[in-house]
């Protein structure tokens, strides 16, 4: 991409250099002043094009420590030159044409075949240059290569304006050359405007034209993304830099969220080719939050670990009670402030009317050291285990027993069968009366671990 933009600025610089001497040349012979005029113009053209390329190589540099952005604006300031060369050029002319109009002497025009010859050889350049550029330029989003098309398409116009002052001497009319400069200079302002708005829009770093509403409509469909917030996009050449944050629900997991960043970023990339999207996030409550939710957030936020959260409606009252696990070698008193900040968070997030109960328990020890116990001690423990299971009646089929030894005590894993049929609340009461039955048979188990599969 960048090596096309090179060659078809090199292209404009030798099209521009050879219209420029075959303008110039008759130009003088036949005093024409709207040919002068034109070569002129196509003079500055050339020196355009000449920045153009020099534009064009560093704008393709990459970013760097005093260029985080990349290098693309230089091309916005070559094209902002090139519209101060045509607005020059410009004043100059009309200058000169209006002098001729009004002295109506001194100026002799010779409408020779050379004349024509070239102002039609120019025509046809011009449009095939202008052609070339307007694709690339597209293709690219270069302002410099934009500005160059522009400047032929203009050249184009120019030539043909000449061309009808041409005809107008050769039928007698002498004032046509300079009437004709002058429409070639007015021609050459609107150019020169036209460009210098989408240079300056550039340069300010105005959004793209329907760049917010098109962000928008891309992120809004991307799953998990609850609103768009604070859209900003800015084009740089064919780059289009986006910040951006985007609502979502504070109930999600760090992970999920930066998935969604991630989603909504690769959208962009695709639904508009060169954007480079920078999305940050913004944690909402949603309307259809539970008191669980709301529970289980304030305690992530104080990075404090709590289950058994029981949220009840008494009258006109909530309670709310749960377990809160702390290390268990904290002293009691360390562990209650930390109990008392939650209940205060719970209720200045749910109204002061809401009682919360919090049972404090010390939180399991982690990356024990341990080693598996003897096969007589997994043997014994694998009775005791069927003899509970068998009272119960409701476990069956206790396998897969396994005993690890720990400083901390004895951990006890195991796997049992029951009816698919029951519900997880029956299901774990009964396994957990058999967890505690094994523990009060033995002060070594210090926890026990029962899984639970369907019956097959």
């Amino acid at each position: 991409m960048q090596n096309e933009k090179e060659q078809v600025a090199l292209s404009s610089m030798a099209a521009s250099a050879a219209l420029t001497i075959a303008k110039a040349i008759v130009g003088i012979s036949t005093g024409s002043l709207a040919i002068l005029s034109e070569a002129g113009h196509s003079l500055i053209d050339f020196g355009a094009t000449v920045m153009t390329y020099i534009a064009v190589r560093i704008s393709g540099k990459p970013a760097d420590e005093e260029h985080h952005y990349g290098h693309g604006k230089v091309e916005a300031v070559s094209a902002l030159a090139e519209t101060a060369l045509l607005f020059l050029l410009s004043g100059i002319v009309i200058w000169e044409a209006v002098k001729r109009l009004v002295e109506h002497e001194g100026h002799v025009v010779e409408a020779t075949i050379w004349a024509f010859g070239v102002m039609i050889l120019s025509v046809v350049v011009d449009y095939f240059r202008a052609r070339a550029l307007k694709r690339v330029a597209k293709e690219t989003q270069s302002h410099a290569l934009e500005a160059d098309a522009l400047h032929f398409s203009s050249d184009l116009w120019s030539s043909l304006a000449v061309l009808l002052g041409l005809a107008g001497v050769t039928l007698g009319y002498p004032w046509a050359d300079s009437a004709a400069a002058l429409l070639v200079a007015l021609l050459v302002c609107v150019a020169g405007w036209r460009l210098g708005r989408r240079t300056i829009d550039t340069l300010t770093d105005t959004a793209p034209t329907g760049a917010a509403e098109l962000i928008n409509a891309i992120t809004r469909k991307v799953p998990g993304v609850v609103a768009v917030e604070n859209v900003r996009a800015r084009a740089v050449g064919e780059t289009t830099f986006i910040d951006m944050a985007v609502a979502v629900s504070r109930t999600l997991p760090l992970d999920r969220v930066n998935a969604i960043k991630a989603a909504v970023a690769d959208a962009l990339r695709a639904g508009m080719p060169g954007a480079e999207p920078i999305v940050t996030t913004d944690p909402v409550a949603l309307d259809n939050e539970t008191v669980l939710d709301r529970v289980m957030v304030i305690a992530r936020n104080r990075a404090l670990a709590v289950h058994h959260v029981t949220v009840s409606d008494i009258k006109d009252r909530l309670s709310i009670s749960l377990d809160l696990e702390v290390n268990g070698k904290m002293s009691l008193g360390a562990a209650h402030e930390k109990a008392d900040d939650l209940e205060k968070a719970i209720e200045a997030e749910l109204g002061a009317e809401v009682e919360v109960e919090t049972h404090i328990e010390p939180l399991q020890a982690q990356h024990l050291l341990g080693r598996e116990a003897p096969p007589e001690r997994v043997q014994a423990v694998a009775m005791a285990l069927a003899e509970f299971a068998a009272a119960g009646r409701i476990i069956r089929d206790v396998h897969d027993v396994r005993v690890r030894e720990t400083d901390e005590g004895e951990i006890v894993n195991f796997h049992c069968r029951v009816d698919p049929a029951l519900s997880v609340q029956t299901v774990h009461e009964n396994v957990d009366a058999l967890e505690r039955a094994l523990r009060e048979r033995s002060s070594s188990i210090k926890r026990v671990i029962g899984h639970a599969e369907p019956v097959r």
